[in-house]
């Protein structure tokens, strides 16, 4: 049977934690995204065809992906690397520049020339995702890419408290970029978090916690989450296949529950008032969660507060990231 989770913490000495981030080091590796969001009305439909007519009054452009998590990590005070791949275009070297603004540390990118940069355009009128479209390249990296990223992660390794792995099908995370990161990590009190990609489950044996959202996770064992019964099969069944430490499923409205090797699973009701779009919720969720084991805080009491942090990135429209100042108001206020 599932529990309510009740963490030991009272709110005042969470937010005590919360002020600890500026205190950690997290390295992110994945796949880098340039979000970009075209936002507009709608006041007919296209004599071409039975389509609406969006007329754009603004653009907008942000970090997606791997750097979303990053963006995440860097708004709630934590210290933060990226590493991954772009292609040599402008939409690469626009990330870059974004990313440089912000003076984030940027040597850990990969430009490998035959590549694209991945960009995910959406149309947004009256608050409604219309439409997106992507243009990326999904093939795996070179072998020098893979040993330049290692050598990068080998150079951080000194100060990390946690990695991040941010799979988004791109291309950058594999078997033996998996098995390279765990090599590195090995004798260190360094742990690694994954949000998975649906078809790569298999790289990620013996990790420290995954965080796939329930259609992920039921994908993966073969067994649709219908109820608590077929719910607590695939978390336990995810923790044997992989043998990774703990599950974190993610539930969208339902909020989200944690399995722990050895442990009786418990759950997350949903924080979110409203649940206006859960672009980049994943990407909160670990970056919170991450920064609350950095901090020192226990497992639990991290799923707490990154439980917290997805509410309020779920109330807005398009890909958004969350202040320190608002967590810590939303965990106060219970809401």
């Amino acid at each position: 049977m599932i529990q309510d989770l009740n963490t030991n913490y009272s709110s005042d000495e969470i937010n005590g934690y919360i002020d600890k981030f500026a205190d950690t080091n997290v390295l992110v590796i994945g796949d880098i995204i340039l979000d970009e969001f075209l936002w507009g009305d709608v006041s007919r439909i296209s004599p071409e065809a039975p389509v609406p007519v969006v007329e754009v009054n603004q653009e907008t452009k942000m970090l997606g992906g791997a750097a979303n998590v990053v963006n995440n990590i860097y708004s709630l005070g934590g210290h933060v690397s990226l590493c991954g791949v772009i292609g040599d275009d402008n939409t690469g070297l626009e990330l870059l520049r974004t990313m440089q603004e912000m003076n984030l540390n940027t040597d850990g990118i990969i430009t490998e020339p035959q590549r694209c940069t991945s960009i995910k355009s959406r149309i947004v009128a009256n608050n409604q995702q219309v439409v997106r479209f992507d243009r990326e390249t999904q093939k795996d990296l070179q072998p020098e890419t893979i040993e330049k990223l290692i050598d990068f992660i080998k150079t951080k390794k000194e100060k990390l408290n946690a990695i991040v792995v941010e799979d988004y099908g791109k291309g950058v995370i594999s078997a033996p970029l998996m098995k390279a990161l765990r090599d590195v990590v090995l004798d260190s009190n360094i742990f690694i978090a994954v949000d998975p990609k649906e078809d790569n489950f298999e790289y990620y044996q013996d990790v420290d916690i995954l965080t796939p959202n329930q259609h992920e996770a039921g994908a993966f064992c073969k067994v649709k989450i219908v109820d608590e019964k077929t719910l607590i099969e695939v978390g336990n069944k995810m923790i044997e296949k992989l043998n990774c430490q703990s599950v974190l499923i993610t539930q969208g409205k339902d909020g989200m529950t944690l399995f722990e090797k050895g442990k009786d699973p418990c759950h997350i009701p949903t924080k979110a008032k409203k649940v206006f779009d859960v672009s980049g919720a994943g990407d909160t969720v670990i970056s919170t969660l991450c920064l609350g084991m950095s901090a020192a805080l226990d497992l639990k009491t991290s799923a707490f507060i990154s439980n917290f942090a997805a509410g309020i990135v779920c109330g807005e429209v398009g890909t958004s990231v969350v202040k320190a100042e608002d967590l810590k108001y939303s965990i106060l206020s219970g809401h």
